[in-house]
């Protein structure tokens, strides 16, 4: 994939976000797409090698759309200036959706690769299942945290949204109680592309990705 294109196009798409100028250049970003594609497609093959359970994901259900939902939006700007993708098992792009754990990356208009993996935002059903599996597996749940290859890559779970009070059911002397009140579980991390080719990024993706599995596996036990 040609980066360099890419951040032309995403950087000029947000000095521009409107139709009459993506109309425009819509046969750059056709080719972009195509390219982006085939790279989401390769590291499908590259994930599935250590998290097999991957192998059903099909790479244009991965994608997201380049489209936002401006429905509720304060922003009116019809595009996003970024290329991002969503990798889990059941083919839903939102982890949010109640899809499980998902292996998510994007590529923007300044030049970042964002990367995490876990779970944004489940629905409620789901984050009570995984706060009690915390609760049910307290030493499955240290060990991950505690796990080497996911602090290196990523640090700890991200915090975003976390509550202030333990939520209903789940006492405030509860083992693992601040963990409890998280609202996402999820670990992330950000590098600049300069300076990378596609080969080099795919590597950082897959190296990231594998570090983060004992998180993957824990999520799919609750």
């Amino acid at each position: 994939m040609h980066l360099i294109d890419l951040q032309a196009f995403l950087s000029e798409l947000s000095e521009n976000n409107n139709r009459a100028w993506f109309v425009m250049n819509k046969p750059r970003y056709d080719i972009l797409r195509t390219e982006f594609l085939q790279m989401v497609t390769e590291l499908i093959l590259g994930i599935q090698k250590f998290d097999p359970a991957i192998a059903g994901c099909e790479p244009k259900k991965a994608l997201f759309r380049i489209n936002r939902d401006v429905r509720f939006a304060k922003d009116k700007s019809p595009y996003k200036t970024t290329f991002s993708s969503s990798i889990l098992p059941s083919g839903r792009k939102k982890p949010s959706e109640g899809g499980g754990p998902a292996y998510y990356f994007q590529m923007d208009a300044t030049g970042r690769l964002f990367f995490a993996v876990g779970e944004y935002m489940p629905p409620s059903d789901r984050l009570r299942a995984i706060r009690q599996h915390i609760v049910d597996d307290a030493a499955g749940f240290e060990k991950v945290l505690k796990d080497k290859k996911l602090k290196q890559a990523f640090g700890a779970l991200q915090e975003e949204g976390k509550l202030s009070r333990p939520p209903k059911g789940f006492d405030a002397d509860m083992k693992h109680i601040e963990y409890i009140k998280l609202k996402n579980f999820m670990v992330w991390t950000e590098c600049p592309l300069k300076g990378m080719d596609s080969d080099e990024v795919k590597h950082t993706l897959l190296q990231g990705f594998q570090s983060a599995l004992p998180l993957v596996q824990w999520l799919r036990a609750a």
